[in-house]
């Protein structure tokens, strides 16, 4: 058995701007793909990534912010023509109200592609839990998927998720401040994956929108660059992944992210970037 992540977006918020493509990873298990958040473009990423849609097992929403649920109808509507068997949906409520109005939307091309294409219903295909919660969410013979609850306020429930397959261990923090609850998840884990934010840069962004507000919701629901490291050595993991960077419009340098992650932690930093696989 063979695991493989692939990072198909490490952007942190829901602005398209050219640089990385909104948050969303894929865990790839012999061939079987389980996606994690469906930011912006995860229709897209997948097909240049070549993860077939067929792989889809099932997909996991951290939270209902929308750079991490914005394309979950667009991802199942658009790979619905590749779909061979049913798809598992999980995340916080209220995320099978937004997935039916999402279809319920589209449903005259969706009754029409039915009709006129021979397709199986798309809402047959689809099995969606949702869970406010921590504990383990899924499991077949591939992977263990366990949520814990996270610190991302004014959101509740926000959930990080570790992956427990046959020869690694992954975790992806989802959106959070440093959080005892993510660290225990994490800890024995091969791999992190954690947002980040880089506070000394965020004024071009914030420039853009209502500073004082945005500021204050940034400071209080994410991590600092310079926070991450920490988090990382208390769970023990020797391998960091950063994404969900904020910013992500290319105006902080890599070698800068870098550095502020290693503040703290003895293990390795890897900088995610788009289509990286892992």
């Amino acid at each position: 058995m063979t695991t493989k992540l692939v990072l198909l977006g490490t952007a942190g918020g829901p602005t398209p701007h050219g640089h990385r493509f909104s948050p969303a990873q894929a865990i790839v298990v012999d061939g079987a793909a389980y996606v994690f958040d469906c930011g912006n473009g995860v229709a897209h990423q997948l097909a240049r990534a070549g993860i077939p849609f067929s792989a889809i097992r099932a997909v996991f929403v951290t939270h209902n912010h929308s750079d991490h649920n914005a394309d979950i109808g667009s991802l199942l509507m658009l790979g619905w023509s590749g779909l061979r068997s049913p798809v598992r949906i999980i995340g916080p409520p209220p995320i099978e109200t937004m997935v039916k109005q999402v279809l319920e939307g589209h449903r005259y091309d969706l009754d029409l592609r039915v009709a006129d294409e021979g397709r199986r219903p798309l809402h047959e295909m689809l099995d969606i839990t949702e869970s406010s919660g921590g504990g383990v969410v899924y499991t077949d013979e591939h992977v263990t998927v366990t949520a814990t609850l996270v610190d991302h306020p004014p959101v509740d429930p926000a959930f990080g998720f570790r992956i427990d397959t046959a020869d690694r261990s992954i975790v992806i923090s989802g959106d959070t401040v440093p959080c005892d609850n993510l660290v225990e998840l994490a800890t024995g884990a091969d791999v992190l994956v954690h947002e980040t934010m880089h506070v000394p840069a965020l004024d071009g962004l914030l420039s853009r929108h209502n500073g004082s507000r945005v500021r204050e919701h940034l400071l209080a629901s994410h991590t600092r660059s310079d926070e991450v490291g920490p988090v990382a050595e208390r769970a023990g993991v020797p391998l960091l992944v950063l994404s969900h960077l904020t910013p992500a419009d290319g105006s902080v340098d890599d070698a800068v992210w870098q550095r502020e992650a290693e503040k703290g932690f003895s293990g390795t930093v890897v900088v995610g970037q788009d289509l990286q696989e892992l």
